[in-house]
Parts: structure tokens; sequence; C-alpha cells
């Protein structure tokens, strides 16, 4: 039986494959997926794809083809989200700033360099027309960190998944003034090559059993009752959410691919763009 180490954010997307583990999904198919949580989000996924930590990792679309253009030798092998992920941008409950306006030229917290909360500070600046050569940043490594580096003013803003934060701004803690969701599939299934090379029939096994759980994840009965029970969100929050995520069973299209390096290269987090082939593996 082959092994498939996984890396994932502790998030209410990642049920799916929570699910399959424990009702032995995986297992009938001869194939033993071990789950490994990484909080710190995309930037860690990659550095522990790079180190073969992982095999694959369920990573930010635009992380993760900023990595590989800079020399990860992994490949994305599916689309998982295919709808945008809605990124909150939060200041302290007792923060002065009262809309998205005033953070310009103010600091930012982000989880590392490279992860999805770097990138996407990129992305709304430029929607916001702010200079994005003179954006500042704070390694908070993840949401603790946020919590301490905007309450002690060390950041001004945090970026971080809309749901994932709501309770935070619920009980006071974060104040949300903005939302900005990226302009392409949020999430995709990237695996290092070493275990594409080694472990192809294994890999391709683990995605028709995730695909098959994921076609109609949403329509399970009391699915929400499930995830707002596990993630400790408000159903109506997880209704919501649930209301606009689209899970895929594709790989990446050519066109988003396009749309993710054109944004990278024009924000100069990359030197050049490169082929699908670089890109992709599909089984």
């Amino acid at each position: 039986m082959k092994t498939i180490k996984v890396g994932g954010v502790p998030e209410h997307f990642n049920l799916p494959w929570h699910r399959c583990i424990e009702q032995n999904k995986f297992q009938e198919k001869d194939i033993n997926v071990e789950w490994i949580e990484f909080p710190e989000g995309t930037g860690a996924m990659c550095k522990a794809l790079r180190s073969k930590e992982i095999d694959a990792a369920v990573i930010l679309t635009e992380g993760v083809i900023r990595d590989i253009i800079n020399g990860n030798k992994s490949k994305i092998i599916q689309t998982y989200i295919a709808s945008p992920l809605i990124w909150g941008i939060h200041v302290d409950a007792a923060s002065p700033f009262k809309n998205i306006q005033d953070l310009e030229n103010t600091k930012a917290a982000i989880s590392r360099k490279g992860s999805g909360s770097h990138l996407m500070a990129y992305v709304n600046a430029e929607h916001m027309d702010w200079n994005t050569e003179e954006l500042q940043f704070e390694v908070i490594n993840n949401l603790e960190g946020a919590i301490e580096a905007l309450k002690n003013d060390t950041a001004q803003y945090f970026m971080w998944e809309h749901f994932t934060t709501k309770p935070l701004v619920d009980n006071k803690t974060f104040r949300l003034i903005a939302d900005c969701p990226t302009p392409w599939p949020c999430f995709v299934i990237a695996a290092n090559e070493n275990s594409i090379n080694t472990k192809p029939e294994a890999l391709k096994t683990m995605l028709e059993v995730l695909n098959s759980e994921t076609s109609n994840f949403k329509l399970q009965k009391n699915i929400d009752v499930e995830l707002s029970e596990r993630y400790q969100q408000k159903l109506e929050d997880i209704r919501k959410w649930l209301d606009h995520t689209r899970w895929s069973q594709e790989q990446i299209s050519l066109e988003d691919l396009e749309k993710v390096q054109q944004k990278l290269l024009e924000l100069k987090l990359v030197e050049k763009k490169k082929s699908p082939d670089h890109l992709t593996h599909t089984f």
C-alpha cells in the first residue's frame, strides 16, 4: 500500500479530504493518505513540497504557480476549488482605520513571504491603485500572530479567508473593512515531481476517490451542520460560503494559468512565464 502525505490548511474547504480518510475511502482503494496540517498556509506548504516532506498539497493557485516558476520542482495535478477565494481585509477592532482607502502606506501582516496573504496584498494594492513597490509587510506566521500584530500595531491590516476569520470579527477581535476576491480558481492540488514519478497510480487513484466525494459534496444530508460544528462557524455563514463555493474535478485551464502568470508578471512577483507543461501534470 502506497502512502501519500498531503498538506493543507485547517479550514472548511478541506472537509472532503477528512471524510475520505475517516470513512476509509482511500484505504479501500489500497492507498494510505496522511493529512498534515499547515496553519501557516501556502508559503509553508511550498517549502514542504520542495523538501519532499509532503507528496502533495491543497494550495493556493497563485502561490504555488509563483513558487514553481521560481524553482519548486512540483506540478499542479488538478484544480480543487473552482470558485474564487474571498479574502477579507481586517483591522484590529479598536483600529482608527474605517475603510480600505485609509490603509494606503500602512503595513500588512502576512503569514510568510510567498504566501497567499503576501501575494493578495499586491493584488489588492493594484486594485486600489496604490504603489505596489511601497508595500510594507510584517511576517506573523499564522492567525494568532496576526491577532497580536494588529493588537500591538506592528501591522495595521491582515488579509485572510473571509469565513475562516468571521468568528474573530463576530467576537470583536477583528473588524472587517472590505473583501478582495481572487480573479481565478483559488485552490489547486500540486504534487512534487518525485512523487509524480514514483507514485503516479496512487496519486491518480487518490484524485479519483476525492473527486467522487467532492462531486456531490454540497448535496450530502446535513453537510452544512457538520461543517458548522467541526469548524465552529455559524450555520448561516457556512450556508453563505457553500452557496458560492464550487469544487472541481478537472485540471486547471490554460486560460487560468495565463491569467495568474500575467498578474504575477505585472506585479513583478515573477520574472517570466512558464509553459503549461512546466506547471502542470495530468495523469
